[in-house]
């Protein structure tokens, strides 16, 4: 397993839209294991293969607290097909955006389908923290990032500051 260099806002890869997986493989199960290993490396709870520079419709999820064994979870090619009027606030992070942290409401329950890491179609209903992350890591495969549902002044201030941190970098 290979721990990947996680994507950094503002890089417009973050913006690209994921193409759907074709076929469930080998290579697939490698980069599976390669995400997982990125995300707990990190540390952080979900991760989107475009945030390691694979524009493919893949995300991982691990919401096991830390000393519990590890839950990871693989959805490919996720999908949400129903959601529900009642909304909730986490205060959300993402590792593309190290250490900004904001809250965001988003519907309280979600039913996803997507095939897991064998292929298999699957379908989950999920409320509290996997709705909100799972809601967040799709976001990512759409192009569209946490900071999205935020107020436009404390996006553009994010935005500002991170640019500005990769221009000084690229120096």
């Amino acid at each position: 397993m290979t721990i990947k260099p996680l994507i950094i806002l503002p890089d417009p890869v973050l913006r690209q839209v994921s193409k759907p997986i074709e076929r469930v493989d080998a290579d697939l199960q490698r980069l599976t294991d390669d995400m997982l290993e990125t995300m707990y490396d990190a540390p952080g709870i979900g991760l989107a293969a475009i945030q390691v520079g694979v524009p493919r419709r893949m995300l991982v999820i691990d919401l096991s607290k830390e000393g519990e064994e590890k839950q990871p979870l693989v959805f490919i090619n996720p999908e949400i097909v129903s959601s529900s009027d009642d909304r909730s606030v986490y205060e959300e992070g993402c590792l593309s955006i190290p250490d900004y942290y904001a809250e965001v409401e988003r519907p309280a329950q979600v039913t996803v389908k997507y095939l897991d890491r064998e292929g298999k179609e699957q379908s989950v209903v999920a409320d509290g923290l996997l709705a909100t992350c799972l809601q967040h890591e799709i976001d990512h495969l759409n192009g569209v990032l946490f900071i999205d549902h935020i107020s436009r002044l404390k996006r553009e201030m994010v935005i500002k500051k991170f640019t500005k941190a990769s221009k000084s970098k690229a120096l």
